[in-house]
């Protein structure tokens, strides 16, 4: 069984909005939601500045007790999953499949207990930190919620859990375990101790008087790049069941590929990177010359977006300076198990909108990043078939093919 899979609904939550409107509006005119951080101390840290959701308030969809009981990753993705079966207007069978993707879990539960721990004792420590922390609480909480009991699993491939939870939703319905699925990503990883752990990897950007202009993929004065929050979702269902229900669509899926790199466990490569991609246009059964738009991973860190860049020259060749890319991190920050997740509904959007969203920040050339990465303003262009990359550490890739 090969059933087609399309894309019914939309969630999003981010620095730059909640919800798939204000997410696209803001993405679209450049506005960037890079901020200082306000969450804890960082004036003894090396950058000071996050893609925090300052707006965000879980008492729309919780009550007081189940956002006790729960991580802030979780209401994160409760709030995304919500926004997404709104807009598809969906009734979720109990049969639907659910695949979540995180990087960190409930790191910020684990956290606090630790700080806890070692300041009033063993006694005081919360009895919810293991099923508040574990990486498949939310994936729980999201089945109970909604009365789901079919197929699913959590995936934590760090950055390219997001997207890796998509494909595999995609997969789930393609060989015929669901008609439905709900799937997507979600990390909330802006507490101290594991920001202080970013601040030591010396990749964080550290222009933290331009926050707002901080992280510059692809720009040859790139120095790092931000750390974000967030979650997005994505409903995913069957010609069938979209047939049955006259549904609304975005897109297609049509490829899925995903690799590893068998080298550093954070440097990346352009071998499996390039491996992904390939098997991704092969899935869909498509030249690389008819691809139109490539959302990329796009970090802003020196070896990464050139990384990539090298990654999509060996695939496409020639072709590769004629296909305009755009990276959203600058106006959202890195938001980890989250970012392909968030990457893709902008592909979403690109496609149902035919306009190309900026790279901002874009301020100089630079020689080994010398493709059309949209620097700065947005472009109007009809998209057919585009590219949603998510690259991981772990040396995970993830690459999804969409169709008009």
């Amino acid at each position: 069984m090969t059933n087609r899979v399309f894309i019914t609904g939309l969630g999003v939550v981010s620095a730059i909005g909640i919800g798939k409107d204000a997410f696209w509006n803001s993405t679209v005119e450049g506005k960037s939601g890079i901020k200082k951080i306000t969450f804890f101390e960082t004036s003894h840290l090396r950058s000071h500045i996050a893609g925090e959701i300052t707006d965000f308030d879980p008492l729309k969809i919780l009550d007081k007790k189940e956002i006790k009981d729960t991580d802030r990753v979780t209401h994160l993705a409760l709030t995304a999953v919500d926004e997404a079966i709104k807009d598809s207007n969906i009734s979720l069978s109990d049969d639907c499949a659910l695949v979540v993707g995180t990087g960190l879990g409930g790191i910020s539960t684990d956290n606090i207990q630790h700080k806890v721990y070692y300041t009033k004792g063993y006694r005081f420590v919360s009895p919810l930190t293991i099923p508040m922390g574990m990486y498949n609480a939310t994936e729980c909480h999201i089945s109970k919620r909604y009365g789901i009991m079919g197929a699913g699993y959590t995936i934590s491939t760090a950055c390219a859990s997001g997207l890796n939870a998509i494909g595999e939703g995609f997969r789930l319905i393609k060989e015929g375990y669901a008609q439905q699925a709900l799937c997507g990503g979600t990390d909330a990883t802006l507490s101290e101790s594991i920001f202080c752990a970013w601040c030591a990897m010396r990749i964080l950007s550290r222009r933290n008087d331009d926050p707002q202009g901080a992280c510059r993929p692809y720009s040859k004065d790139r120095d790092g790049m931000v750390l974000g929050e967030g979650a997005g979702f994505v409903v995913l269902e069957s010609e069938q069941s979209v047939i049955e229900r006259s549904a609304k669509t975005y897109c297609e899926i049509v490829g899925y590929g995903l690799s590893h790199d068998a080298n550093h466990i954070t440097a990346p490569d352009v071998r499996g990177q390039a491996i992904a991609i390939k098997k991704a246009l092969k899935f869909a059964n498509i030249q690389p010359s008819e691809v139109d738009y490539i959302n990329c991973h796009g970090t802003g860190t020196l070896l990464n977006d050139k990384v990539e860049t090298d990654s999509i020259k060996n695939v496409f060749g020639e072709h590769a300076y004629k296909i305009p890319m755009s990276a959203i991190k600058p106006l959202i920050g890195h938001t980890l198990g989250a970012s392909g997740a968030i990457g893709l509904i902008a592909t979403c959007l690109a496609i149902k909108h035919s306009v190309i969203p900026p790279t901002i920040n874009y301020t100089e050339p630079d020689p080994e990043c010398d493709l059309d990465y949209t620097p700065n303003k947005a472009r109007q262009k009809d998209i057919n078939f585009a590219l949603c990359n998510a690259f991981g550490f772990g040396g995970n890739n993830a690459v999804i093919v969409l169709r008009r």
